[in-house]
């Protein structure tokens, strides 16, 4: 059974709230969960008191059970010094392919050898 730290979003249409909950992988966002572990609510402003709430000490016991964070609950917890923050990587597909490199190769070499000559 793998267990994930996640959102689980109620409210209107386009007023979201979210429910931090520790829920099996499997189960649907909105469903079944197992705890919850505290809630998030972005309509509010940044530096309002009640637009994040967590209970540190449950989620530490979670993470030490095996669940793993969803990528903006790792966020928050990061921020409260509880993990590490994700560091991203940049892809390598975006890296040039060999022909494209082989092109700017050439590119600089004949610029190199226009400006000699000149």
């Amino acid at each position: 059974m793998s267990l994930k730290i996640r959102l689980s979003r109620g409210g209107a249409k386009k007023r979201p709230h979210y429910a931090i909950v520790v829920a099996e992988s499997r189960s649907p966002r909105d469903g079944r969960f197992i705890e919850q572990l505290g809630y998030y609510a972005p309509m509010l402003p940044k530096d309002h008191a009640d637009r994040l709430k967590i209970d540190l000490e449950k989620a530490k016991a979670w993470l030490a059970k095996g669940a793993t964070a969803s990528d903006r609950v790792h966020r928050f917890l990061s921020d409260a010094g509880v993990v590490k923050p994700l560091k991203h990587h940049s892809p390598e597909k975006m890296k040039p392919k060999k022909k494209a490199q082989e092109r700017a190769a050439a590119a600089a070499k004949a610029a190199g050898g226009g400006e000699a000559a000149t």
